[in-house]
Parts: C-alpha cells; sequence; structure tokens
C-alpha cells in the first residue's frame, strides 16, 4: 500500500552540540582565543532523523537521553521539527550525550563526544519499535550506540527486507555478521581506511577500499570524500560523483545530512543512485549554515538549489 510519506526509522546518538568558532584548530596543549559560541542539538543519529523529517519523511527515532535540561531541548526540538519521539526515552542512569566541537574559519572541525545516555541504547529498545521499522522504507543506524543495538536493527530491517543503511562513525572495526547485513555502508575516507586498512586519498584508492568492503559482504558501497564528492559502488557498477560547489561554513553534519537524505530517496523509492545523487545536494546546501540540525535544508531549500 502507497504511504503519503516516506517513513524511515533511525537507530541512533542524541547529543548536544557545544560549538566554538576560531580561526584555527589548537594545537594540543595550546590554548587560543576564539570567536562566536552556539549551542544546538546534535548527535549523528538525532542529525540524521531531523535532515529526514525537515525533507517531509515520517520518522520513527529510537534513541535514548538523559533525565536532564539537555535531553529536554533535545526532546522539544525533535518535536518541533517533526520527527516521532514515540521510542526516544528519557533515562536517570546516564547524563545525556555531549559534543565539544570547534569549527574552523575553512568550515573544518574537531569534535569529542561524551556518549552519556546513548550507551544505554539496548537491543530491547530497538524491539518495541519492531512494528514501525518493518513497514518503513529505509532504516539509518550509526556507531555512537552499542554495536549489539545496531546488529538487532540490522536483523529486525533484514527480517521485513527493509534496506539498512549504516554510518560507520565513530569508526570501528565492525564484526563479518554485521556487514553481510548492511545493505548500503556510508563510510568517509577515515572511517574507510579503519574497515579496510586501506588509505584513502583519491578515486583510485577509494575504489580499493570499496572492493574490499564489497567483497566482505556489503552490498552497496557510497564512500564519501568531503569537498571531493562520493564514490558509489556495488556488484554491478563503481561511479565517482563530484560535490556540489558551495562556500562553506560549518561542515559538522554535512554526513549526516547525506545519510538521513539518502535515507529519504531509498525510502521513495528511487535507486540508490538517485538518492545519492539527491543527498550530495543536501550535503552540500547544509554546509553553509552554523550547527548540527539548524543546518539541515527543509525539501523547498534543496528543490531551488537544485534548479539553480
Amino acid at each position: 500500500m502507497k504511504q503519503d510519506k516516506a517513513k524511515v526509522a533511525v537507530v541512533g546518538s542524541s547529543n548536544m552540540d557545544l560549538v566554538v568558532k576560531s580561526t584555527r584548530i589548537p594545537a594540543v596543549g595550546e590554548t587560543i582565543l576564539g570567536g562566536d559560541f552556539i549551542m544546538a542539538p546534535g548527535g549523528k543519529g538525532a542529525n540524521q532523523a531531523v535532515a529526514a523529517a525537515k525533507l517531509g519523511a515520517q520518522v520513527y527515532f529510537i534513541a535514548k537521553l538523559g533525565d536532564d535540561i539537555f535531553g529536554q531541548q533535545s526532546l522539544n526540538n525533535f518535536k518541533k521539527e517533526g520527527v516521532n519521539t514515540t521510542y526516544v526515552v528519557q533515562t536517570k542512569e546516564a547524563p545525556s550525550g555531549v559534543a565539544l566541537i570547534m569549527v574552523d574559519q575553512k568550515g573544518s572541525n574537531s569534535i569529542v563526544v561524551a556518549p552519556g545516555a546513548n550507551q544505554k541504547l539496548s537491543p530491547e529498545d530497538v524491539k518495541k519499535a519492531e512494528s514501525d521499522i518493518a513497514s518503513s522504507g529505509a532504516v539509518v543506524a550509526q556507531l555512537e550506540v552499542p554495536l549489539e543495538t545496531i546488529e538487532c536493527a540490522a536483523q529486525l530491517a533484514g527480517k521485513s527486507s527493509v534496506p539498512f543503511i549504516l554510518d560507520p562513525a565513530p569508526a570501528q572495526k565492525l564484526s563479518a555478521e554485521l556487514l553481510k547485513m548492511i545493505d548500503v555502508l556510508a563510510p568517509n575516507e577515515t572511517e574507510a581506511q579503519i574497515l579496510t586498512d586501506t588509505e584513502v586519498t583519491d578515486e583510485k584508492s577509494a575504489r580499493r577500499a570499496s572492493d574490499k568492503l564489497l567483497s566482505s559482504g556489503v552490498k552497496t558501497v557510497i564512500l564519501t570524500m568531503g569537498e571531493q564528492g562520493f564514490l558509489l559502488a556495488d556488484a554491478e557498477k563503481t561511479e565517482f560523483v563530484t560535490a556540489r560547489k558551495v562556500q562553506a561554513v560549518d561542515s559538522t553534519a554535512a554526513g549526516d545530512a547525506f545519510t538521513g537524505s539518502l535515507a529519504v530517496g531509498l525510502a521513495e523509492g528511487k535507486t540508490v543512485s538517485q538518492a545519492a545523487s539527491f543527498a550530495n545536494y543536501v550535503a552540500a546546501l547544509s554546509v553553509t549554515k552554523m550547527g548540527a540540525q539548524p543546518s539541515m535544508p527543509t525539501l523547498q531549500e534543496v528543490q531551488d538549489f537544485m534548479n539553480k
């Protein structure tokens, strides 16, 4: 039965981002005077959920927040952005996750995350959302929550033949079992290197890393390379797509904008190539604004950008 809206389930993290702008990222042991300070809701899972919701999708977010002011602010923001919070739980066992972010004048960033309540998200929490996962057009996850929780989400998606997208960040080695359950793996250069022991610097090395991931059982690899663009590879073809040129202000959530919009595209029935092309525009637009979730564009903004 055709749905009015694309439906996406996101399993993952929610943080409060504490961002400081400065001319450059300080060296170890160095103190420098920064510029503007911004506090905004973030976390890879939350960013992807908001990205998808702002593009018009029906989004179910499965996450755990602390029972504190940051958790409440995040919850309020999800509701404001139209994210379904049925499966967002506040716990007294840990504080909300926090990310400390430095952004230089070129828009590059350096991030440290204190995961807090994100580490309490369990397979049992995911199982409560089984019916909504089963009826989704795509399921998205990242690695800021326990691996056993991600594996549970992948299993539930696979059980109902729902495409499972994994953003493997923060990067870590993944089990052979999990790799085989991934329909679309979307690493950046650093994450691809950790997963494959292959340094990724250009299209040629990206192809080598992608080949290794495909041979491990991943069905499709979209290796994102920042302002260079991305490589899309599956069993049938490999194509390199250049990034859209924009004036970058803050690249903090560009990857999340890409993954969230990729999920929307797949949930709408687009091919992976079509969904990735759409996500390319969304990610480019997201770096033109400060903050993670505040930078996620609406569908109208993306359409205007694509028509330029």
